[in-house]
Formats: structure tokens, C-alpha cells, sequence
């Protein structure tokens, strides 16, 4: 069965398991999400639900999309993430997904864009090693060789080289979910998740769930 949430980063912090043994854990805003369309093989070509988080301003919407909100009859949500599902059977337009979708133990994959690092060198964006130190080596964090002189005359593809770093979509795949608070609409997760606090995350049921 297919599980999807929209959720944003509040930060981290360390709980404690049964045993005493320290957890490190990403605290996650979990919905409440609203279904705001279903998509079926029959009509759209493949099974996917698209979900609708955080409430905004009608002012802040064009028309189409304040009326697709209008037609469902709920509140204009800032944020709509879409899914892909095996079955769309038993979602319902309109209908409410929140924390409680997943359990303690559970296995999610979380995607979301990592932190902008600006423009980096070859040594911070790439893992490579820095040359001599002294004075007169003259050669400290520069790139390095560009490859081949007269024959083929250019820089082949994928040198790597310095450039913008970070802004990447990222999936982190089987993290588990240590723990739901529903009363807050809470998901701790159990390690990192890409992004800044505050940002917006894809929760779904691990694909490649190690049991």
C-alpha cells in the first residue's frame, strides 16, 4: 500500500529508546494535507494523487488555480506535491491525509532540495586534494590539468571543475520513523533530511524498505 505525505523541516534533536541508547532525529511538520486531485490510468495515463499543504491567501492565486481549490471546496493550500500511486482506489478528492498516515518502525524515503552552498572550488564541491602549501609552489586549490593540449584541442565533458553547489534535489531512501505525534501533527525520522528548516519534504513509504 502506497503512503504519501507533504511535510517541512522544523529541525533536529535527540530522543531516547527504551534501552537508554541516544537517537539523532529530524523533527518533521507532517500535513494535515488535503487531496486536491486523483489521478487514474484511464484518464491521465498513469495512478497518482496530488496533495495540497499549508494554507494561503486567495489574493496570491490566479484564477485557475483558486477555482480548482473553489470546485473541491477547500482552503487554498500554498504548497502541492504530486505522488505516484499502484492504486488510487480508496483516496477520495477533498479527503484528509495527516501524521498518523505512518507508524513508529515504519520506513520512508524523504525528498527535498539540499542547502545552496554558492559557488565552490573543485575541493569543497568535489573531495579533491589540495596541492603543496609553501610559498612557492604556486599550485594550493586550483583544479588542476584541463586534459589534452593540441589533439582533441577542448575540455571533455564531465571535468570536474568549480561551479554552483547544492540547490539539488535529493531522496534519502529507508530512514525510520522513530516516532508520530498526532496531537501536533509531528514525525520524528530518525537521521538528516536534505534542506534548510523550514523547508518543504515528499514523505513516502520506503520503495526499497530493508526489513
Amino acid at each position: 500500500m502506497n503512503k504519501a505525505i507533504i511535510g517541512k523541516k522544523i529541525g533536529m534533536t535527540q530522543v531516547f529508546d527504551e534501552k537508554g541508547n541516544v537517537i539523532p532525529v529530524t523533527v518533521i511538520q507532517a500535513g494535515p494535507c488535503t487531496v486536491v486531485q486523483v489521478k487514474t490510468v484511464e484518464k491521465d495515463g498513469y495512478n497518482a494523487v496530488k496533495l495540497g499543504y499549508g494554507d494561503v491567501k486567495e489574493k496570491k492565486l490566479n484564477k485557475p488555480e483558486l477555482g480548482a481549490f473553489k470546485k473541491i471546496k477547500s482552503e487554498p493550500k500554498k504548497h502541492l506535491r504530486e505522488f505516484r500511486m499502484d492504486s488510487v482506489e480508496d483516496i477520495k478528492i477533498g479527503s484528509e491525509i495527516k501524521a498518523d498516515v505512518f507508524v513508529a518502525g515504519e520506513k520512508v524515503d524523504i525528498q527535498g532540495i539540499s542547502k545552496g552552498k554558492g559557488f565552490q572550488g573543485v575541493i569543497k564541491r568535489h573531495g579533491q586534494n589540495r596541492g603543496p602549501m609553501g610559498h612557492g609552489s604556486m599550485y594550493h586549490r586550483r583544479p588542476g590539468s584541463m586534459g589534452p593540449t593540441s589533439t582533441p584541442g577542448r575540455v571533455f565533458k564531465g571535468k570536474k571543475l568549480p561551479g554552483h553547489m547544492g540547490v539539488d534535489l535529493i531522496t534519502i531512501q529507508n530512514l525510520e520513523v522513530v516516532k508520530v505525534d498526532l496531537d501536533k501533527d509531528v514525525i520524528l525520522v530518525k537521521g538528516s533530511v536534505p534542506g534548510n528548516k523550514g523547508s518543504i519534504l515528499k514523505i513516502k513509504n520506503a520503495v526499497k524498505a530493508v526489513k
